[in-house]
């Protein structure tokens, strides 16, 4: 696990950031792991300059190529399910996306594999996390609907985009007692966050809460 030192982060950074678990707090999320991480991760460096001032606002933003940079409600309220089983060490994250959610779960698990099927956008958020020091993060650019069999069986996963149905390789690449969060639905329907747990070869399912997520898409982009 890691933690994220970043030098030349002004008060002004540090206070938003402040705000924003504030109003995390007032949503709800309650683990002190999780507050502490969102508090000193920053978020700004994971949106393009341009709109970098609207990085602590608890909203998604766009980061191109049809994709987005999760909610921090959503964020943290994925990371503290994860965490509601335990111990874990080893976590697949299927949607690199931005890498905000990877540095998030880098600085709460042992090692994190993480799929991007958007080739810019792993490329750019290996970079990313590299720059900041995350060294227990493990890339794939492949099609999240397959997982990472060979890295299998996982203690966790993690969903950053809905599929229309729970992907069968992700289910025989949970380890057993192992817990995955994912948003499952069609994008123009209902979404629900679901969170599976493993029990005796079984899923036990329960849903959460409405979701809007952008769709798990097969297959990889160069």
């Amino acid at each position: 696990m890691n933690s994220v030192h970043v030098s030349g982060i002004g008060m002004t950074s540090q206070r938003t950031r402040e705000r924003l678990v504030n109003r995390l707090k007032e949503k709800g999320i309650v683990n002190p792991k999780v507050l502490e991480i969102m508090a000193s991760t920053p978020r700004h460096l994971f949106v393009d300059e341009a709109i970098s001032h609207r990085a602590y606002e608890d909203t998604s933003l766009p980061i191109g190529m049809g994709q987005t940079i999760s909610q921090p409600f959503i964020v943290a309220r994925m990371s503290e399910l994860l965490l509601d089983t335990g111990d874990m060490n080893k976590v697949l994250e299927v949607g690199t996306g931005s890498g905000y959610q990877t540095i998030i779960l880098a600085q709460m698990f042992k090692d994190v594999f993480t799929i991007e099927r958007v080739g810019p956008l792993q490329r750019m958020s290996q970079k990313r996390l590299r720059n900041l020091k995350i060294f227990n993060v493990h890339y794939r650019h492949g099609d999240g609907f397959k997982g990472w069999e060979d890295k299998a069986p996982f203690d966790a996963i993690i969903v950053t985009a809905a599929p229309e149905n729970i992907p069968e390789a992700l289910v025989e690449q949970l380890a057993e007692g192992g817990r995955m969060v994912i948003p499952v639905g069609a994008q123009n329907g209902v979404q629900e966050l679901m969170v599976l747990h493993k029990v005796d070869g079984e899923l036990q399912k329960s849903v959460l809460e409405q979701v809007r997520f952008v769709p798990l898409l097969g297959g990889v982009v160069d």
